[in-house]
């Protein structure tokens, strides 16, 4: 049969196999098996080592794959010297000279320093998504020449590095960068190197923020609202006090926005919060929050009043909000929310069985880490959400195999389901659910709760079961 088959075909049989163990066991068939196997791949994942890799071995091993599109470098240790320090500098050579039709790269954890960069912008045109480590002080010059760039998303070394060497004069661009998701985890205040890049990038559709105590130095400040003109998601995750002036900026710089998401585990957010809630010009679809020590119900009753035609609501670890809250945003949206997510938050009495009544046409609901949550509550709340295609439940402590079997019961087009962390739902009840939830179509639950006939039924109906 091997004979039979041309290396045209026979790359289009291994093209066509699941990226899974099976389909790198082809590899072991022969050396042509090998060879084809290679040259049909377009994903790869690496974990190298200045101990077990060279950069001319490599340059060598990725010049077997040349429909390589998709390539996860992680860089592990090795021992000391300028060796390492260099190594993924090195590693970048050689997979801009190797990979020439590369489209997304990720580089991780080592810093990378400017001239590699800019050899990958000349040598590899098709790239249209990048991720890296780089050191302090910034400069972003060399993704001018990266014009098919549409995501970059960039960790800020605290150490400084070779770019120190940057002339002040090289780090100032002028551009249209075609970037249309940016991330950046780690920006200080004070920061060289942002200014320039924030005002080349006037196309950003997504903005996400990690970890930041500025945007940049003073110059920055005033060039930063230049990626609100189509800004439609931003993301501000542990971003501290920052997270007030960007919220202020958007009430009077962007109408675009209509999906923020803020998690902030630090007082500091909640008045910037409520302004632009109740001052923004954006019609917000999605909103999701994360503010144990802010979000009280003035915010809520504020979403209610300004975004009422919300589809989808997630709240995660909001202590301070109450049923009351809860209830009169709930009561304001009525049939519009399609997904609602209260992970982590205070589920009293009543208050699922209250949304229950008003969120008649919701899909997804996430009630994950609610210890408290018991059967009866649950029980009732499934009775009025027949439209759910996604329930999330896991480390609800509280439920116990009596609310399973209402899920298939009330909730006929369930479709993903996740029962992790529960110990009081056993593996009959789950055996039970595979059988009679007739959408199902992925299931997390423990392996000690996977029988042998619920994972022939899960075969049969093609069901994923994510177990651990």
């Amino acid at each position: 049969m091997d004979g039979i088959l041309c290396d045209e075909l026979l790359e289009e049989v291994l093209r066509r196999i699941p990226f899974c163990s099976s389909s790198a066991a082809v590899s072991l068939v022969s050396k042509r098996w090998l060879r084809l196997h290679r040259s049909s791949e377009i994903c790869i994942f690496l974990r190298l080592s200045p101990d077990n890799c060279k950069p001319p071995s490599l340059s060598s091993f990725l010049s077997d794959f040349p429909r390589l599109a998709l390539l996860f470098v992680t860089i592990g240790g090795g021992g000391g010297g300028d060796d390492v320090s260099s190594f993924p500098d090195q590693i970048l050579l050689s997979v801009a000279s190797s990979c020439p039709k590369l489209r997304a790269l990720t580089v991780k954890p080592g810093p990378v320093s400017l001239f590699p960069l800019l050899s990958l912008s000349t040598l590899c045109p098709h790239l249209t998504s990048l991720n890296i480590v780089l050191c302090r002080p910034f400069s972003f010059p060399w993704l001018v020449f990266l014009h098919s760039l549409k995501k970059l998303t960039v960790v800020l070394n605290p150490v400084p590095g070779e770019f120190e060497q940057v002339d002040a004069s090289i780090r100032n661009f002028n551009a249209e960068l075609k970037l249309e998701t940016l991330v950046l985890d780690g920006i200080r205040r004070g920061d060289y190197g942002f200014d320039s890049l924030w005002k080349s990038c006037k196309k950003l559709k997504r903005l996400e923020l990690y970890h930041c105590e500025g945007i940049g130095d003073d110059s920055s400040v005033s060039s930063f609202v230049n990626c609100f003109k189509d800004l439609q998601e931003l993301e501000l995750r542990i971003c501290g006090s920052i997270g007030n002036e960007i919220l202020s900026s958007l009430v009077e710089h962007c109408t675009s926005l209509n999906a923020p998401l803020i998690h902030n585990y630090d007082k500091g957010s909640g008045e910037g919060l409520l302004q632009f809630i109740t001052q923004s010009r954006c019609i917000l679809r999605k909103l999701d929050l994360c503010l144990p020590f802010d979000l009280e119900n003035n915010h809520l009753f504020a979403v209610a009043e300004k975004f009422s035609a919300l589809s989808s609501l997630r709240l995660r670890s909001c202590f301070l909000v109450t049923g009351d809250g809860l209830k009169t945003m709930a009561l304001a949206m009525g049939n519009k929310l399609e997904e609602l997510g209260l992970v982590h938050c205070k589920v009293e009495p009543g208050l699922l069985t209250t949304l229950g009544q008003s969120f008649r046409n919701l899909r997804k609901l996430d009630l994950s880490s609610n210890d408290k949550l018991v059967d009866e509550e649950f029980i009732s709340m499934l009775a009025s959400f027949n439209c759910l295609t996604e329930l999330i439940v896991r480390g609800c402590e509280g439920l116990t195999n009596a609310s399973l079997v209402s899920m298939f019961k009330c909730c006929k087009q369930l479709e993903i389901v996740d029962i992790m962390n529960c110990p009081g739902i056993g593996a009959e009840a789950v055996e039970l659910f595979v059988l009679n939830c007739l959408q199902l179509r992925m299931l997390f639950v423990e392996e000690s709760k996977i029988s042998d006939v619920s994972r022939s039924w899960s075969s049969k109906k093609f069901i994923a079961v994510v177990a651990v």
